[in-house]
């Protein structure tokens, strides 16, 4: 064997080593749990191919892993620089937003090299339905529920809600809980309500009517 072809099989086996390692400080229980999470996402998929199913669940779990590590590390580095009394205030604000700012960086890079990875094994309609298995399908019930709270919405006004909602699920996939995943949508959400609000939409009112029709829909049902 070369010299270069032996390099590059120690650094192989140092890599798989390493991964091992880190591996192995994780929650057996929580690894269990971020299996189980990859593999109700995937079974909606209905690959109809188990080793596809397992390469792609596989990818799924190590995603929720690794953005925990990120996001366990940095909270954990906040949480000391809050408790170091000997910092002023401004200084421990100057350290988290740093902190804050790494961590964002690591998470996009992690988020490209993820869809990178399902790119290898799904077609991009697939990756879309894993995108919302990970975000509880908001987006698409949240588009239903804008076209049929208002039903004379433009091609345009429609275009900017999916829109918006789409950038709203990129970054709600790297969220590291359920409330964080939401926060998202609801901070985009509120952009498409001001953008509504600007186009003459009374959203109050127009609210109000909706759950009224929905009400009505409901007893309509129970009736038959």
């Amino acid at each position: 064997m070369s010299i270069s072809k032996l390099n590059i099989s120690v650094v192989m086996l140092l890599l798989v080593f390493a991964n091992s390692i880190a591996q192995q400080h994780l929650d057996p229980e929580y690894i269990k749990v971020t299996n189980e999470r990859a593999a109700k996402i995937v079974a909606k998929l209905e690959l109809g191919d188990k080793n596809k199913e397992e390469a792609v669940s596989n990818i799924v779990a190590q995603q929720f892993r690794d953005l925990s590590e990120i996001q366990d590390g940095r909270d954990a580095e906040i949480k000391k620089i809050k408790e170091d009394t000997s910092l002023a205030k401004e200084k421990q604000n100057e350290k988290i937003d740093k902190l804050k700012e790494k961590a964002d960086k690591a998470i996009e890079k992690l988020h490209k090299g993820y869809l990178k990875k399902l790119g290898t094994q799904l077609n991009e309609a697939k990756i879309i339905e894993v995108k919302d298995g990970m975000t509880y399908g908001v987006l698409p019930i949240t588009v239903a529920g804008y076209n049929d709270m208002l039903p004379n919405l433009t091609a345009e006004q429609k275009e900017y809600i999916y829109n918006a909602l789409v950038e709203a699920r990129e970054h709600a996939m790297d969220g590291g809980s359920s409330k964080e995943k939401h926060a998202w949508f609801g901070k985009y959400k509120g952009r498409i309500n001001n953008y509504l609000s600007k186009a003459g939409y009374d959203l109050n009112k127009e609210s109000a009517d909706w759950h009224k029709r929905v009400e009505e829909r409901e007893k309509n049902k129970s009736g038959q």
